[in-house]
């Protein structure tokens, strides 16, 4: 199996059997060593701030998280030399975030939101991404970085 076969069957996986991006509404959109995207749609249960109509905040971080995750997580696919689906499940499963800053600069108003990341560095234990969350309008809302145990 090639690199872009591993990311597409992980990316199916993380959009059809993760609950909690499948409760939030996620949808990875792109997914390699360089960027990650993530996009999901307003929803009234993903509000925060009732009298405001905004997003929660949670929502935005866990965007933003998931978009870094996906191109740290991806940058450590392509080091591997033809893993088996054992030993790349193994790996993705000691995968996890270790730091997340966000920084919110805007009322996450939209009805639809994108959380866009690349790669600032990736090692083979230590990954770092620099993330952004925008609504459809193009409104830059909160940006990030985030450090991932990839190894």
């Amino acid at each position: 199996m090639n690199t872009q076969e591993i990311l597409t069957r992980v990316s199916a996986f993380m959009n059809e059997q993760v609950p909690f991006q499948k409760l939030l509404g996620f949808e990875i959109t792109e997914f390699t060593p360089e960027r990650g995207q993530v996009k999901f749609r307003w929803q009234e249960p993903l509000m925060g701030n009732v009298p405001q109509r905004m997003l929660h905040g949670g929502v935005t971080a866990t965007a933003l998280d998931t978009a870094g995750g996906l191109v740290a997580i991806a940058g450590m696919i392509e080091r591997l030399e033809e893993p088996s689906e054992h030993y790349l499940m193994e790996r993705l499963s000691r995968c996890g975030t270790i730091d997340l800053r966000v920084d919110y600069l805007r009322p996450g108003r939209g009805k639809e939101f994108i959380a866009n990341a690349s790669i600032i560095r990736s090692g083979n234990k230590v990954a770092v991404a620099r993330m952004e969350l925008h609504n459809e309008d193009g409104t830059h809302i909160a940006f990030g970085t985030g450090t991932y145990l990839v190894g």
